[in-house]
């Protein structure tokens, strides 16, 4: 019997989920009927590249601080307009929700994107006073956690700002996307894998991190989150792991549309740091 894993099938979430093709339409519409009636500061640019733009959220009231959700996609595919929704839910417990879009690979590398949600979390963090909670999905959870690593490209004066990051079914070490065929999109070299991998980072001090994880998803994303866990512990973060019982790849973030969830709550709540 072979021992070869199959990186291709490991990766391949759709595959695994009835109904994997209804999501993508039902995001879609979830997120323009919550535009519809939301207090929307559009398409705001962080920078000069036509995707190099955000959308923030407000609440009713003086925001209490800022989201940040980075949307997935293994860095190929989607963009800021299919998860307005998602911000409905830490919009309704006061906070200002900003969601960037980035240029996808192959036009720009894993590393140029990085750098780019530096970009908007600066831009919207100079609009937006108060604590930061960073989030992302899949790919948006590899770049929230890169946000906090030893080489990080923000500021100290924003590290300072952020309580806490919660990379929802996250991609921590990239090092077996090299054996993929959407490798080919990707571009990632050894060198950029393992420099792209957060869980091969030292986080920086002080920031309290979530790893959370459907329980029904595939394997992989249940190793990412546990190593992200166990190796930014091992080096002295406040880092936690959740495994959301009966939950996929795909509906583990519908959560964040509703502000009395366990998951908006989980974003919006600092975990206990260590001692």
């Amino acid at each position: 019997m072979s021992t070869e894993i199959d990186w291709d099938d490991a990766f391949a979430n759709g595959a695994y989920i009835d109904g994997a093709a209804g999501y993508p339409p039902r995001w879609e519409q979830a997120a323009q009927a919550f535009r519809a009636g939301a207090n929307l500061h559009p398409d705001i640019a962080y920078g000069d590249q036509p995707r190099e733009t955000y959308d923030l959220f407000l609440p009713d009231t003086h925001p209490r601080g800022l989201v940040v959700f980075v949307h997935g996609g293994y860095w190929l595919k989607f963009d800021k307009s299919y998860w307005s929704h998602l911000a409905a839910g830490p919009v309704a417990q006061g906070w200002a929700v900003a969601l960037p879009s980035y240029t996808l690979a192959p036009k720009a590398s894993i590393p140029q994107i990085t750098d780019q949600i530096s970009r908007a979390v600066q831009h919207a963090a100079a609009k937006i006073a108060g604590p930061i909670c960073l989030t992302g999905h899949s790919a948006g959870g590899h770049l929230v956690t890169r946000m906090i690593c030893d080489d990080t490209p923000l500021p100290p004066s924003i590290l300072d700002r952020i309580v806490h990051v919660l990379s929802i079914s996250g991609l921590h070490d990239l090092r077996p996307l090299l054996q993929t065929q959407m490798n080919a999109e990707l571009g990632l070299t050894d060198e950029t894998a393992r420099s792209e991998s957060p869980a091969l980072h030292d986080p920086k001090p002080g920031i309290a991190v979530t790893a959370w994880v459907g329980g029904h998803e595939r394997p992989e994303f249940l190793r990412q989150s546990a190593l992200l866990r166990e190796a930014w512990a091992r080096k002295g973060c406040a880092a936690h792991l959740h495994v959301a019982t009966g939950q996929h790849h795909f509906n583990v973030i519908d959560g964040l549309a509703r502000p009395d969830s366990a998951l908006t709550q989980a974003v919006l709540t600092q975990p206990p740091r260590l001692a």
